[in-house]
């Protein structure tokens, strides 16, 4: 018999489970994942994916990520510095998405290149009975370099460089 999950745990599990729907292309499991903000307590779930405006409303969010699981013909996520705070009934996730992703197949039945990014998230969760349901996603693309990273003397410049194109 394994031991009663803490709400970290579970609140971990949960957002785990948000990606690996978007890795599957899971619309129904999404749905089953988000805060169902119908109620009359006023709360209203929000996404913002790295370079789109923000979206509200549950109709809204999930059409998002329809729309990118239809047109993503491949996409992992490695979830890395992840950071879990829980408060009462919500809690904090944040975490660093390296993704991998393939791009538009040249040939029928192959992958595209695949296109590595870095992306900053906080999840923003809610308890509801004995789960975790999403209440809000915000992602931002990583655009420069950590201080404590030593990957040359350039390295504080970021990936772009420091003429802003695209780095190595």
């Amino acid at each position: 018999m394994s031991p009663a999950r803490t709400d970290s745990e579970r609140v971990e599990l949960a957002n785990t489970a948000l990606y690996e729907a978007v890795e599957r292309g899971d619309t129904t499991a999404m749905g089953e994942l988000w805060l169902d903000d119908s109620g009359a307590d006023g709360i209203e779930v929000s996404c913002v994916h790295p370079g789109w405006p923000v979206l509200r409303g549950r109709a809204e969010v999930l059409r998002s990520y329809a729309l990118i699981m239809a047109s993503t013909d491949y996409i992992q996520f490695f979830l890395t510095d992840v950071e879990v705070a829980v408060a009462g009934d919500t809690a904090l996730v944040t975490c660093t998405e390296n993704i991998l992703s393939g791009g538009p197949a040249e040939e029928e039945g192959e992958l595209g290149p695949l296109v590595g990014q870095l992306v900053v998230a906080t999840n923003v969760f809610r308890r509801v009975g004995e789960q975790w349901k999403v209440w809000s996603h915000h992602g931002s693309p990583v655009l420069a370099g950590r201080e404590d990273e030593e990957d040359g003397p350039d390295a504080a410049d970021g990936p772009a460089g420091p003429d802003g194109g695209a780095g190595a």
